[in-house]
């Protein structure tokens, strides 16, 4: 017990302590690009390499991941600190240590679009949970639309039909132009709320199609209740929009880094997304040094304002379409 102890407390003093930037040398070296003399890691004149050493596969794997953009500033380095110090990761970040961090919009877009991949197919099990999530959307969609029109209403639609036809309500055979100079507020409402779940439909493959724009869109609406609510903290007490905004992106970032690695072993498992979220509150308290109870307050209270918020918009929107139908048509 003793030894895991002192383990534990020297990660706590890891995890605490910022980046150490590598010293320079103070060898001479002659550069084997310009051939320039200096002393240090890099070349002056040219940004090369002091030693650069034998080519090699890992030297390869390194100049493959820097044709995306992932070989250089240190992105293995921000995910493992990331994964194991994230709230002081980020601080070291705001206080100025860029150089030494994977940049956090870039890395957004990047893991996102590794995310789609795996969640596309590219996991152990082969299989592209966003196809099913889709076809399962619109086959409850179909479904619940088939199954209204089979017993409510025709399966023609109301702008298909003619004015001497007529349609089928509840079994009943009433003809259309008998409908179009009646007030009949439930069958209109009934035309209504058909065209409301289309576009529902039409939305959520919206969703499923850009979520990347979707998720950078949802991280932009979420940090204004959140900024209220951490912007008088303990260790970051003068922090700005923009800061914390940031922080939010790295954040994201992480949720994202367990969410890909989650999904590429257990593909279409609800519970990965569910603890990738409960993660998230470990960089909150480290970086602003709330605990952990108060932290879940704020995060949950943040949660609070937008559904309350989504639920007047979507009810504004619904009682503005059923005014529509009441007053114009």
């Amino acid at each position: 017990m003793e030894q895991l102890r002192e383990k534990y407390n020297r990660f706590k003093a890891w995890q605490v302590r910022p980046h150490e930037v590598k010293k320079m040398t103070a060898e001479k070296h002659v550069c084997a690009t310009c051939q320039t003399e200096f002393h240090g890691n890099f070349c002056p004149r040219c940004g090369q390499k002091a030693v650069i050493g034998r080519y090699s596969f890992k030297t390869a794997f390194l100049l493959f991941l820097d044709v995306w953009g992932l070989g250089n500033r240190g992105m293995f380095r921000t995910i493992r600190d990331l994964l194991l110090r994230p709230g002081y990761m980020i601080r070291d970040y705001l206080n100025g240590m860029q150089m030494a961090y994977f940049p956090p919009f870039k890395m957004f877009f990047l893991a996102i679009a590794l995310s789609v991949l795996v969640s596309s197919g590219l996991n152990i099990r082969m299989e592209n949970t966003i196809k099913k999530k889709v076809e399962h959307f619109n086959k409850s969609y179909n479904d619940s639309v088939k199954e209204d029109q089979e017993d409510k209403i025709d399966k023609k639609s109301f702008s298909e039909v003619a004015i001497n036809d007529t349609i089928n309500i509840n079994g009943k055979k009433i003809p259309f132009k008998k409908y179009e100079n009646s007030d009949n507020f439930e069958l209109k409402g009934r035309e209504y709320s058909l065209k409301f779940f289309k576009t529902l439909k039409n939305f959520t493959n919206w969703v499923m199609d850009n979520k990347t724009l979707v998720n950078f869109l949802l991280l932009l609406v979420l940090s204004g209740p959140m900024y209220f609510f951490f912007r008088k903290n303990k260790r970051f007490p003068d922090v700005r929009y923009s800061e914390f905004f940031v922080s939010m992106v790295y954040i994201t970032n992480l949720m994202t880094i367990i969410d890909i690695i989650g999904g590429f072993f257990l593909p279409g498992n609800s519970s990965v997304g569910i603890f990738a979220s409960a993660l998230s509150i470990i960089p909150l308290k480290q970086l602003y040094g709330y605990s952990y109870s108060k932290t879940l307050f704020k995060v949950c209270a943040s949660f609070a304002i937008l559904i309350i918020a989504a639920i007047i918009l979507i009810s504004i929107i619904v009682g503005l379409g059923w005014l529509y139908l009441e007053y114009i048509l």
